[in-house]
């Protein structure tokens, strides 16, 4: 052997060994609250996650090991949880610059009208709340037919709402309009892009939650199957992905897909079963993304998961 075939050989085993050593896609921690109900939205602001259920009393602060910090009481309620009728079924969240300084919004899935068309503003100013019936009429008059709001992502162009479909609306859509488009809603651009591919005739794939890299220009959004054929209703359990649209912020597009998506059962086993409900971005670099992911499987608790996704 030649000495010029000997080297290629051994950078080749080389590379080979360090391409093993790199850390795979994986499913590194998973905690269960079982006194927190229905964990359906988060949010990540100074190193800490904020956690909120769709008819939980109290938002949470968690640090990033999935340790309570605090807790703030948002509705008045003697349970543990609010019924349906009852609950604003607040369903996404994201941080945003109110009054020059990053604060928690909150937004209700507005899919039973008054109840739920209302949003919390909860951060260094206090909190607020917020009527948001002008600008789900406006969604709904744009044509959103069936009102569902589950995800929420701040992004350099504004602000993208995902609005989740179901087996008789079988639509997703993402809505991007202005940063402060809670304090113009009569006034606030409105975009509406149809999202998602479904090749399960059987199943509708949801989309249940959004974030977006801000380093890599991304957006994440959770999906899950559900069998539920209507915008208020639970169902069961079906399984869980990951969608990535790659350089969202340049999207122009009247249907946009997903450039990634992945089966969080293939991911890990302890996904089966699993209806994720929010998705975070809490870490990025050039060789990978951490995540954390929250379930809500009707069943009173929510299960926080921490992930990695290599690149």
């Amino acid at each position: 052997m030649s000495f010029k075939n000997f080297f290629r050989l051994v950078t080749s085993c080389l590379v080979g060994l360090l391409a093993c050593r790199q850390p795979a896609s994986r499913l590194e921690k998973l905690v269960v609250f079982s006194n927190y109900p229905s964990g359906s939205a988060l949010a990540y602001l100074d190193g800490y996650l904020y956690l909120m259920g769709d008819d939980a009393v109290s938002l949470l602060k968690l640090d990033t090991d999935f340790f309570i910090k605090d807790s703030v009481t948002i509705l008045k309620h003697t349970g543990r949880r609010l019924d349906k009728a009852n609950k604003p079924d607040l369903e996404a969240m994201a941080v945003v610059m109110h009054k020059k300084k990053q604060t928690i919004l909150m937004l209700g899935s507005g899919s039973a009208d008054s109840i739920r068309s209302v949003g919390w503003l909860n951060g260094p100013t206090g909190e607020e709340q917020l009527n948001l019936k002008v600008f789900y009429d406006r969604l709904k008059s744009e044509g959103i037919k069936e009102l569902n709001i589950e995800g929420l992502a701040t992004y350099p162009g504004g602000i993208i709402l995902a609005n989740r479909g179901n087996k008789t609306y079988r639509k997703n859509s993402l809505i991007f309009t202005d940063k402060d488009f809670f304090l113009r809603q009569d006034s606030a651009d409105i975009k509406i892009t149809a999202v998602g591919v479904n090749t399960d005739s059987a199943e509708f794939n949801g989309i249940s939650g959004a974030d977006y890299s801000t380093k890599f220009d991304k957006l994440f959004l959770s999906v899950s199957t559900e069998n539920t054929y209507d915008s208020y209703a639970d169902g069961s359990i079906g399984k869980s992905y990951l969608w990535i649209i790659n350089d969202i912020s340049r999207k122009k597009y009247t249907h946009i897909n997903p450039d990634q998506i992945i089966d969080l059962e293939e991911l890990d086993t302890r996904f089966k079963g699993q209806k994720i409900e929010a998705v975070c971005v809490i870490a990025e670099t050039r060789k990978q993304f951490t995540l954390v992911l929250a379930a809500d499987n009707d069943n009173g608790k929510t299960t926080l998961f921490k992930i990695t996704l290599k690149k």
